[in-house]
């Protein structure tokens, strides 16, 4: 589970909470009364309601229907395992090296991965090296593609709830002027017209900062994760159907990750 998104969000939510409750005219530090000063029914109508109906209207159905798996996708933090990989890679290189391409068949048809079984069963076929590599960094892009679209959905979702939160501001600021015909009695709607003027504003810093926002960049930070295991996928393939050497792959593949991640995975090894 995606830990620290979760306590990062509930964290600056429990700020921005502990804040409205602050400078009461009580003289109180705290002053739990003061958060029904931030709710607002017109504000959530306008600011919520409209910034979710333009992202129904900018994405077609299919797009939509995905939302449940991002969020599966951003909790899931055990999904890309390089170090994993690349263990798994040189046990296939040694199988390879043993037994040869078409041994690795029973390991490619045991293995989870899609991605990871479809490289496997490229070589296992003996199809031209140069085809294979161009077969997979096709799929990588493709579906690094298909990960930015998701991403953009929500970045659609943290550029226009500003805006209508602005939208929600020029409403309030009409009605308020419109209140200020003292001789007619409105002037007692200014208070009401001007909170829904500020909330509305509110409410699209909120949803565009707390909550579309750092979900764009965790799906953008598992799509970064998972391009780089089929990365290393495709070069250990690679260098599999050309016969490397399993230790001399191993070196090889542990480039892609960081000294740090090297250093932590040696010690769970030896643990």
């Amino acid at each position: 589970m995606n830990i620290l998104y979760i306590i990062g969000v509930a964290v600056a939510f429990l700020v921005m909470v502990v804040g409205m409750m602050q400078g009461s005219a009580s003289g109180a530090f705290l002053d739990p009364t003061q958060l029904k000063n931030f709710i607002d029914g017109a504000s959530i109508f306008i600011t919520i309601g409209c910034t979710f109906a333009v992202m129904v209207a900018s994405f077609p159905g299919g797009a939509l229907k995905d939302i449940p798996k991002h969020f599966k996708v951003l909790m899931n933090t055990k999904g890309n395992d390089p170090l994993a990989i690349i263990d798994e890679l040189v046990e296939l290189a040694q199988v390879a090296r043993k037994n040869g391409l078409l041994a690795l068949e029973e390991k490619g048809n045991a293995q989870t991965n899609p991605f990871f079984k479809q490289c496997i069963m490229l070589i296992v076929d003996n199809n031209d090296a140069d085809q294979v590599r161009e077969i997979m960094m096709n799929d990588i892009e493709q579906s690094s593609a298909r990960h930015e679209a998701g991403a953009g959905m929500y970045d659609k979702g943290s550029s226009v709830a500003p805006a209508f939160g602005m939208v929600g501001t020029l409403v309030g600021l009409i009605n308020m002027l419109k209140g200020m015909d003292m001789d007619s009695g409105g002037a007692g709607n200014i208070g009401a017209a001007m909170g829904t003027a500020l909330i509305t504003t509110l409410y699209g810093c909120v949803l565009a900062h707390m909550i579309f926002g750092p979900i764009a960049s965790q799906l953008r930070e598992r799509d970064e994760e998972e391009v780089l295991c089929k990365l290393i996928i495709v070069e250990g393939i690679m260098s599999i159907q050309a016969g490397a050497n399993p230790k001399f792959l191993r070196e090889k593949l542990l480039t892609f990750v960081s000294q740090r991640q090297r250093d932590d995975g040696g010690k769970a090894k030896k643990e």
